[in-house]
């Protein structure tokens, strides 16, 4: 009987698993997840925060369906090392578990990237990557211990403003600084975020644009400081004051969200045989340079890409459960696409959506709806935008990869 271990039970992995069970009816299969939750949507999270949902509601696939499946998942587990060679796994768990396999994926994901600005390791400074990120966050609402009035998001990504929306319906107010020249720099070109970032800012959001952050500015409070010469030792971390920009300015902030994107978690290989590069190196079967090992979703990079989204940690996933299995499956990388809810505004984009305007483009604006279509020379649709109204997206996005 052959054993499977799969390190990570986001998409990727848990779609491995999938097929894995689809292929092999009696083989071992262990799923390592460093959380406590079986597979839940990281989408949703920033519904979480605004208690649209609940933490239940996040869950995509709990215990039961890994039990019928017969999928063995050891939730709250962390990796102490891998031995790739000798097919061992030492977790770091109460009992230091070592487990032994036949093919091992790693689908252990990214971490949330937080750039090398001053300060940035104060009390008050977070990112919103998992659910106890969440849960920390929500806290800190709840309670108003460190978050009452006003914060700083530090990117102008999906999710910075997400939870800007979050915290705003809290009566929090929000700035978002943000590099670049406009909002969602990956999936909209600058009029359709110009539109975007009409609609944030009737919500209530506040935007520095072409913008960074110098340093965050912290203090210690008196009371905290009182408590530190009372008891002899007491280290106290300054409470986050404040951002100051690269320009001069100084925003006030109670506490700054890093929402600077992701970068593939390469722990678990670091001084390994493995080949990296961005990521781990994989081929089109999502096999890596050492036999056996499989690598899938954030975590693995195929033909120098990877795009860090939930589509191709999927398909991904599925190819290498296949592979993994007996089977024989190649992964082909597919245009990028999102269809987002972004502060509940319709947005959606697809391919290449032509930032520079070199390419033959349909486009659609009004006053809260705009839409582009990007065509080749051929009159081939190649990419979309769509903001306000993304009304036959899918139909769209099946055209650019060519189906």
């Amino acid at each position: 009987m052959k054993k499977y271990l799969i390190i990570g039970n986001g998409i990727a992995g848990t779609t491995a698993a999938e097929e894995i069970r689809k292929n092999d009816a009696q083989g071992e299969i262990t799923l390592i997840a460093k959380e406590s939750l079986p597979l839940y949507s990281r989408i949703r999270l920033p519904d979480f925060l605004c208690g649209k949902i609940s933490e239940k509601e996040l869950i995509i696939k709990n215990q039961e369906w890994h039990d019928k499946k017969n999928i063995t998942l050891m939730a709250g587990v962390e990796i102490e090392r891998i031995d790739f060679q000798a097919k061992k796994v030492f977790t770091n768990s109460n009992d230091m578990k070592t487990l032994t396999f036949d093919s091992l994926l790693l689908s252990v994901g990214s971490r949330s990237f937080i750039p090398p600005v001053t300060g940035n390791d104060i009390a008050g400074v977070m990112a919103l990557r998992d659910i106890n990120d969440a849960r920390v966050i929500i806290k800190k609402i709840e309670t108003k211990t460190t978050i009452s009035k006003e914060m700083v998001v530090i990117g102008g990504g999906l999710l910075g403003i997400e939870v800007g929306a979050a915290l705003i319906h809290a009566g929090i107010k929000v700035t978002v600084i943000e590099c670049f020249n406009r909002l969602l720099p990956r999936q909209l070109d600058y009029k359709g975020a110009q539109l975007l970032q009409r609609l944030l800012e009737n919500m209530g959001f506040v935007f520095r644009l072409e913008e960074a952050a110098e340093e965050i500015i912290g203090e210690i409070s008196q009371n905290a400081q009182k408590l530190a010469s009372v008891i002899k030792g007491l280290k106290i971390k300054p409470q986050v004051k404040g951002v100051k920009l690269k320009s001069g300015s100084l925003i006030n902030a109670e506490a700054v969200l890093f929402s600077a994107g992701v970068r593939p978690d390469l722990s678990l290989v670091l001084n390994s045989e493995i080949k990296t590069d961005k990521a781990v190196v994989v081929n089109e079967r999502m096999e890596t340079s050492t036999p056996s090992i499989y690598a899938a979703g954030d975590v693995a990079e195929y033909q120098g890409v990877n795009f860090c989204i939930w589509s191709e940690a999927m398909e991904q996933g599925r190819v290498a459960g296949i592979n993994m299995s007996g089977g024989s499956a190649e992964y082909k990388n597919i245009p990028p696409s999102n269809i987002l809810k972004v502060a509940g505004i319709a947005v959606a984009s697809a391919g290449d959506i032509d930032v520079d305007g070199k390419m033959d483009s349909d486009i659609v604006s009004t006053g809260s709806v705009y839409k582009k279509i990007v065509k080749d020379n051929n009159g081939k649709i190649v990419g979309c935008i769509m903001v306000g109204d993304t009304t036959d997206f899918n139909k769209i996005f099946k055209q650019i990869k060519g189906e």
